[in-house]
């Protein structure tokens, strides 16, 4: 049987380029002739979200797979983003939001789930850092929660994310030897890189999240004859660390400006 291939991207912020070379480098990834691409958040920001997911169904025609993350939401809330994307693939034929599309069969023994998740707050000193992420005053649910109240939202959409996995992961594994799960936050702290090295603890609250780490490992230490690879981003910098024999996590680097592709994944 031929293998499938498929590209990753992660972090390519279009919002970054001329529309000119946003459509040259959708182009240029139709020109692969892959099977689809999986994409891990940070496409956009919300008012050009729209405008970038429609060069995929437009240009590249071939399936996209993608989640969110979190510069998706730049200039508008969480829920208005989520909205829009919903509706819009519901009216497209080759763009997958994965949160709705639940498990995804790639081929008979692989299958794709994913949730963009969040950074959750909990992993590193949420106490004494300083970081301000322009999360907290680019996104409408950080802005309306404040200081007083951004820790407790960060914990709510960890829990979300990790309650998607909890869910839809034990499914997947009954149906299939390997799942493969797209996310944007890095869910562990040895899967939270900065430049070849572990984030600190005090940027390690706003790049990784514990709730759905801790959902991944619990679950696939209950299933030692399955095996999940977890792609994600968000840090801008690539590494690949084995949690469990049987659960691996890339995460992808990134430059602003210049999107690129981290991997091309042959599946059989």
């Amino acid at each position: 049987m031929k293998r499938k291939r498929y590209s990753w991207l992660t972090d390519i912020h279009l919002e970054f380029l001329r529309d000119k070379n946003g459509v040259g480098f959708v182009e240029e990834l139709a020109t692969l002739e892959l099977d689809g691409l999986f994409l891990t958040g940070d496409i956009s920001n919300a008012g050009r979200l729209e405008f970038h997911l429609r060069l995929f169904e437009d240009i590249y025609q071939t399936p996209v797979y993608f989640v969110l993350g979190n510069h998706d939401y730049y200039g508008g809330s969480v829920e208005s983003v989520r909205r829009m994307v919903r509706e819009l693939c519901g009216r497209c034929k080759w763009l997958h939001w994965l949160p709705t599309s639940g498990i995804v069969e790639i081929s008979s023994n692989t299958c794709l789930i994913g949730h963009g998740s969040w950074a959750d707050g909990r992993l590193g000193d949420y106490d004494t850092s300083r970081v301000l992420l322009n999360d907290y005053v680019q996104i409408q649910n950080f802005v309306k929660a404040g200081k007083i109240g951004r820790l407790a939202l960060l914990n709510s959409f960890g829990d979300q994310a990790a309650a998607y996995f909890e869910d839809i992961l034990p499914e997947a594994l009954k149906h299939y030897q390997h799942v493969i799960v797209l996310t944007h936050v890095p869910p562990f702290k040895k899967s939270c890189w900065h430049e070849g090295e572990i984030s600190a603890d005090d940027w390690l609250p706003h790049f990784s999240c514990k709730a759905v780490g801790d959902v991944l490992r619990k679950l696939m230490s209950a299933s030692p004859d399955r095996r999940t690879t977890v792609l994600c981003g968000h840090t801008h910098s690539s590494g690949q660390v084995t949690i469990l024999p049987n659960l691996t996590v890339k995460t992808g680097g990134a430059e602003y400006g210049s999107p690129a592709i981290q991997e091309i994944l042959e599946i059989n």
